[in-house]
């Protein structure tokens, strides 16, 4: 159990780790008048397509570019395109006020308003890497990367990836509930995980005094800096060569470790993101850190190298090529996610930090119960379990509602607690 709580923890810090990055991304394109044209130019070949195509079949376009044997839709409305950005808000808020990675609720989120989930997973992944791509400050984090361990690791993750994206499209292939039932498996396991450990989490800390929370969760992230886990002191105890040594400014002469270790640790992340849509960031500082005794700084700088090429090799090799990305929403996103992770970077310096560690609770405990409640309908349409198809719509209109209910809950609070603390953040800024 003790065990289980301490992964729990690093896949909260990994997912911290990439909030960071997103807020880093978001302030950098919104800051900078080149790439404030680049987004314009990035948009509008997208809304002047969409404008063309809507209301048409697409019937005269390629397969792979609209016609009606792709995947992707090969038209929008304009209520699609600002339900993605409301999307993109509603994770960008998260992203930023709770300060974890949002992309959780993104999936789930398209799923439930009828996207099939490989197109959810593909856009979401496009999403990330446009926003990497805009925003990138590598240069400015190659100091905290070890260019071994980071190069070492792509291996494995582009092969992870690779492997995921081909399994996705093959179910898919195969059957398409198969191939939702599938990701939504997935997301239950990973999110029921997530969601018990956070419930916990948090009510552990309401019992404590909020000073003492908010203590603990701004200090815990160098905790296990400079101490190796035993899993980790065990590994780096097997000579398998080729051996990469890092953190030599951490411990004298460095910290070695087999590249197979970080081949397959890679794998494990590529694949996962490339079945969730996710960065991968979540996974990776529990891997890096509790598994093989790498530092928390070179953790987070080797995470934020891998987001950017995992993201980008995942959406277009994987997906975007074989019509299981819809541009308009991943735009949409990106617009939505900009502006909400200032929002929300901005409340946290008037929100006690209790009150964050509670929304990150009730946040993830929503995408499980959506997915959850998603799942018995697609079992039954594979007839994996018996059940009729209003007990299936009505199970899953209930996980559609306290989703959407938790989720659209939050973003009003988060802007109202932002306007009614304007002069008071427009003061510290």
């Amino acid at each position: 159990m003790k065990c289980c709580r301490d992964f729990y923890q690093l896949m909260l810090k990994g997912s911290q780790a990439h909030a960071r990055w997103e807020l880093e991304m978001s302030t950098n394109i919104l800051t900078s008048r080149k790439r404030q044209i680049l987004l314009f130019l990035m948009l509008l070949p997208i809304l002047l397509g969409g404008i063309a195509l809507a209301g048409g079949d697409g019937a005269g376009l390629p397969g792979m570019l609209g016609g009606k044997s792709a995947y992707m839709p090969s038209h929008y409305t304009n209520l699609i395109f600002f339900a993605s950005i409301f999307v993109g808000l509603c994770a960008g808020l998260i992203t930023g006020c709770i300060g974890a990675g949002g992309g959780f609720i993104i999936a789930p989120a398209l799923m439930s308003v009828g996207v099939k989930g490989i197109l959810a997973v593909g856009t979401d992944l496009f999403h990330i890497f446009a926003k990497a791509i805009m925003g990138s400050v590598l240069h400015r984090k190659l100091g905290n990367v070890s260019i071994s361990l980071a190069v070492t690791f792509l291996i494995g993750s582009l092969a992870g990836a690779t492997v995921g994206g081909i399994l996705n499209r093959f179910l898919y292939d195969l059957n398409p509930v198969l191939s939702d039932m599938f990701i939504t498996a997935v997301y239950v396991f990973m999110l029921g995980f997530l969601s018990f450990y956070a419930m916990t989490d948090f009510m552990r800390s309401r019992r404590a005094s909020v000073s003492k929370a908010t203590r603990g969760r701004g200090s815990s992230e160098n905790r296990e800096a400079e101490e190796i886990p035993p899993l980790g002191r065990r590994l780096q105890s097997v000579n398998i060569p080729p051996m990469l040594t890092f953190d030599e400014g951490i411990t004298p002469g460095g910290r070695k470790i087999s590249c197979i270790f970080l081949i397959v640790s890679g794998f494990i992340v590529g694949f996962v993101a490339a079945i969730m849509g996710v960065g991968g960031g979540f996974l990776t500082f529990p891997i890096f850190v509790y598994g093989l005794g790498v530092s928390s700084a070179t953790t987070v700088g080797t995470d934020i190298f891998q987001i950017v090429f995992t993201a980008g090799y995942t959406s277009i090799s994987q997906y975007a090529i074989y019509g299981f990305v819809f541009y308009t929403l991943a735009m949409g996103m990106l617009l939505g996610s900009l502006i909400g992770v200032q929002i929300g970077s901005l409340v946290t310096k008037v929100v006690p930090g209790l009150t964050i560690r509670g929304f990150f609770a009730v946040a993830v405990t929503a995408g499980f119960i959506n997915r959850f409640f998603a799942l018995p309908q697609k079992l039954a349409s594979m007839e994996y379990i018996t059940l009729s198809k209003q007990a299936g719509a009505i199970l899953n209109m209930i996980g559609n509602v306290l989703f959407f209910g938790a989720i659209t809950a939050f973003t009003v609070w988060v802007f109202y607690v932002f306007f009614t603390n304007i002069k008071e953040l427009k003061g510290e800024h």
